[in-house]
């Protein structure tokens, strides 16, 4: 709910203010997606900023028939070349249930390969396939304009800040082994 603010005549005869859900807010009224206090916390802000832009991004991507861990899986094969289902779980950090499920969906479309490594006939080697190359192509091109339309009220040089920042955040130790910690619970 947005939160009211005492107005400059606080008398008797000023009409009270009432609070309006999001959904029912007139529609030049903006209700932050973090509202309050809740906002004085940058985890807050990042969680649901983040959890915002990964709905978006899975609905637009869902009109090529992936989803965001399809991509991921994609961009990761083309940038280090073939690796084991296992080797593509532990680097995505992705579990090997939702891995398998991922791996499989991409090879219904010929997007992924799978065979048996030479030297552990156990384990699949991954690789990503020609057909596979090009939807990167479009989901990369996709990705862009999400990030302009969807970004678009931060300047080029905040979102350039905010990138570096994130990335900061992605590549430190702090949020890697807290998480990695987390998952081998």
């Amino acid at each position: 709910m947005a939160r009211s603010t005492p107005s400059a005549r606080d008398d008797a005869t000023a009409a009270p203010q009432v609070l309006v859900p999001p959904s029912r807010a007139p529609l030049e009224a903006v209700v932050p997606l973090v509202p309050g206090r809740i906002a004085d916390h940058t985890s807050c802000l990042i969680l649901k900023v983040g959890q915002v832009v990964f709905r978006l991004m899975e609905d637009r991507l869902s009109e090529l028939g992936l989803r965001i861990r399809h991509y991921s899986l994609l961009a990761t094969l083309a940038e280090r070349g073939p690796m084991s289902q296992g080797q593509l779980g532990a680097y995505l950090r992705i579990d090997g249930a939702t891995m398998v499920a991922t791996i499989d969906d991409l090879e219904a479309l010929g997007l992924v390969e799978r065979r048996r490594a030479q030297r552990d006939r156990r384990q699949s080697v991954v690789s990503i396939t020609a057909d596979g190359e090009a939807m990167l192509g479009r989901v990369e091109e996709l990705m862009r304009s999400l990030d302009d339309e969807y970004l678009q009220e931060v300047t080029s040089n905040q979102r350039s800040q905010l990138h570096r920042l994130m990335e900061k955040l992605s590549q430190g130790k702090v949020l890697a082994t807290a998480f990695d910690t987390l998952r081998g619970r």
